[in-house]
């Protein structure tokens, strides 16, 4: 019984990733775009409970950790950043492409805009 759920909770995770990789939609109309509020709000119900588990076993774990590490809380905050931290719901604009759904969080001091791409010639 405990099998087949998380074998469909796999199954929903993998179709949420498949539908979120699809190309972006064109929101001119109205209705495209109270069809993107209503996919965003589906998804949302999808994804913000799995990424709730994800952050509350992170947090479980680096309690662990910290404790096993002797109270280092540089160990504890490795394991619970990531976990804590990203996207906790799916908008519109994540489905529309303009944005990136981020479910392993970063760093909090990391900005995208500092970033310094390499050029390949």
């Amino acid at each position: 019984m405990i099998r087949i759920n998380a074998m469909r909770v796999t199954v929903m995770l993998g179709v949420l990733v498949l539908l979120l990789q699809a190309s972006p939609a064109s929101a001119d109309s109205k209705g495209a775009s109270a069809g993107l509020g209503s996919a965003a709000v589906i998804s949302s119900l999808i994804y913000g409970p799995v990424k709730m588990a994800y952050s509350i076993v992170g947090v479980v774990f680096g309690g662990i950790a910290w404790g096993l590490s002797g109270g280092d809380t540089e160990v504890m905050s490795a394991v619970i950043t990531p976990a804590v931290r990203g996207d906790y719901v799916v908008t519109p604009s994540h489905l529309r492409g303009e944005e990136h759904l981020e479910f392993i969080g970063r760093q909090p001091d990391y900005r995208e805009d500092m970033v310094v791409l390499e050029e390949v010639y």
